[in-house]
């Protein structure tokens, strides 16, 4: 997790100014902290996963099928803030209350991220999004304990969560900041995925793959596979993680083999995508064995790649490469229009093949009284003034 000092936006801080629009009306929404293991039940899942489909931003990793398993395998002090507008569920946050912040002792209410959850985005209902930030500000304030701030982590910065936000918080002249900004490597384009290809990388690289892909079919059978079903599920996740392990991630201890509650949410988690036809598996393999593997996930109009990894054995063939460029055929999918690498800022190999970026912040966010209010700003002024 990096550092206060390497978490500050570049930007100067500003003070958010009088709206230029009149203030938004509270909406007819409730909001109430509920404990995650009372969603459980098929009512709350049904209600949940029309929720996903209705969300005017789309996250997977806050879906019932990503969360549940994640709140199951990796347990911890988490509550799940369920809003409710005009009668339906139609917003979800699970949140958790840090006693630091990075590497200082400075506790806060933050939402609930593990390192194989890759947005932060609350579940919201399209146009409910303004009365869903008012409710949770609200519920903050009158809940902080000894929380100093509000921290929402991994929101992304270009979608109508946070320009509802914005206008809630200019509105409301809370004290607010993007204390970290960061791009990731995005896939969103008319072009045809051969087109694309094209415009991505040079002649000369090009020249160069298609001389790795020949060398690899003299070593036997190549094939590309694309699933979005559950068959063969469970021997491909097994498949899945053996590979990773037998990679850097395992020599890390970072592999999702390298425990059991992380190999079990991955299983777990595709099942549920594949069951609500959300997932999408993508093999190369050679001579019938793998070696290399993708696992996306579809929520319409976007879609999130989760999981990749190849046999390093193989790595002069740069069969990670050949699967990406097979995975261009996103593209051509009527329902997707940008796919999110969820892979970190400046990925050497993404990046040079993936054009366009989204941007992805964390933001504090002041909560409860004055004199909270008051500590807030100290601090996020020394945070501002480090950077």
């Amino acid at each position: 997790m990096a550092e206060v000092n390497e978490a500050v936006a570049a930007k100067p801080e500003i003070e958010l100014q009088p709206a230029i629009q009149p203030p938004p009306q509270h909406g007819p929404g409730t909001l109430a902290c509920v404990s995650w293991e009372s969603m459980e039940d098929a009512a709350q899942v049904a209600a949940w996963d029309a929720l996903a489909e209705w969300a005017g931003e789309p996250n997977p990793f806050y879906e019932s099928w990503y969360l549940l398993p994640s709140l199951r395998q990796l347990p911890s002090q988490i509550s799940l803030l369920r809003f409710e507008f005009r009668g339906k569920l139609a917003g979800l946050l699970p949140v958790v209350r840090p006693n630091r912040y990075y590497r200082y002792p400075f506790p806060n209410l933050a939402n609930w991220l593990h390192p194989n959850m890759f947005s932060g985005a609350p579940l919201v209902t399209q146009g409910a999004e303004v009365p869903f930030w008012q409710a949770l500000l609200r519920w903050a304030d009158e809940n902080a304990g000894a929380a100093l701030f509000l921290h929402l982590r991994d929101l992304p910065l270009d979608g109508p969560l946070h320009a509802a936000l914005n206008q809630l918080l200019a509105s409301e002249r809370r004290y607010a900041e993007v204390v970290h900004r960061e791009e990731r490597a995005m896939l969103a384009s008319d072009l045809t995925p051969e087109a694309y290809w094209d415009a991505s990388l040079s002649g000369k690289k090009r020249k160069e793959l298609r001389r790795q892909a020949n060398r690899l079919a003299d070593e036997g059978t190549v094939a590309f596979t694309r699933s979005t079903d559950g068959e063969g599920l469970e021997a491909w996740c097994q498949d899945f993680l053996r590979l990773e392990a037998a990679g850097w991630k395992g020599q890390a201890g970072s592999a999702l083999a390298s425990s059991p509650a992380t190999a079990a949410l991955f299983a777990e988690s595709l099942a549920g995508a594949a069951e609500r036809g959300r997932l999408e598996r993508l093999t190369l393999s050679l001579d019938d064995r793998p070696i290399a593997m993708l696992a996306s996930f579809l929520t319409p109009p976007g879609a999130f790649s989760f999981k990749t990894a190849f046999d390093e054995g193989f790595a002069k063939f740069s069969p990670g490469v050949l699967l990406q460029r097979e995975n261009l055929a996103i593209l051509s999918r009527p329902e997707i229009a940008w796919t999110d690498s969820c892979a970190a800022a400046d990925h050497p190999m993404i990046d040079h093949i993936w054009r366009e970026r989204r941007e992805i912040g964390r933001i504090s966010i002041a909560i409860g009284g004055s004199a909270r209010r008051f500590a807030f700003r100290q601090l996020l002024r020394a945070e501002t003034r480090r950077k």
